[in-house]
């Protein structure tokens, strides 16, 4: 999330088909949507996912964004450890569907307290997954990337990046 400043729900919906991952070097994700939770009432086919394009996006619009080397080994790795999914996903629970908000949540609050000193953790830094995706796009500013190109990578407007 904080390298390719990503949504938790395009995070869940990541298919190795989305990859480039080279031996060495930059690679890119090519983000096509993500796997929104609702409640079994909510959904067209009774299941509590549904899978959305991209926010705000035409139906098959697709978000291309440069990794760094970092990343490229992450989902390597990733993916020769554990596999992936039958529908090509990277990312999927035991039973082999999509990852939960709340089984996320807990991790990310187990990961904060093992990672964070207790000062770190009273500033309420990295507070919510959520929170990678704007650290990512702040770093790419600081950074000296350029604005426009730091409001398409991530999606959206440059009156919201800035905002």
């Amino acid at each position: 999330m904080y390298y390719a400043a990503m949504r938790p729900a395009e995070v869940i919906h990541l298919q190795k088909s989305q990859c480039r991952l080279p031996a060495s070097g930059w690679g890119l994700l090519n983000l096509k949507g993500g796997v929104v939770m609702a409640s079994k009432e909510w959904t067209d086919h009774g299941a509590v996912h549904e899978i959305h394009s991209l926010k705000r996006r035409a139906a098959k619009a697709t978000r291309p964004v440069p990794i760094p080397p970092v990343l490229v080994r992450m989902p390597r790795e990733h993916i020769e450890r554990f596999g992936v999914a039958p529908d090509g996903r990277l990312f999927r629970n035991a039973a082999g569907n999509n990852v939960d908000a709340a089984a996320y949540g807990i991790t990310w609050r187990r990961a904060r307290e093992a990672a964070l000193t207790l000062d770190e953790h009273a500033l309420e830094l990295a507070k919510q997954p959520y929170d990678l995706r704007h650290a990512g796009i702040s770093f790419w500013l600081a950074s000296g990337v350029d604005p426009a190109e730091c409001a398409r990578r991530a999606g959206q407007s440059i009156q919201v990046l800035f905002r």
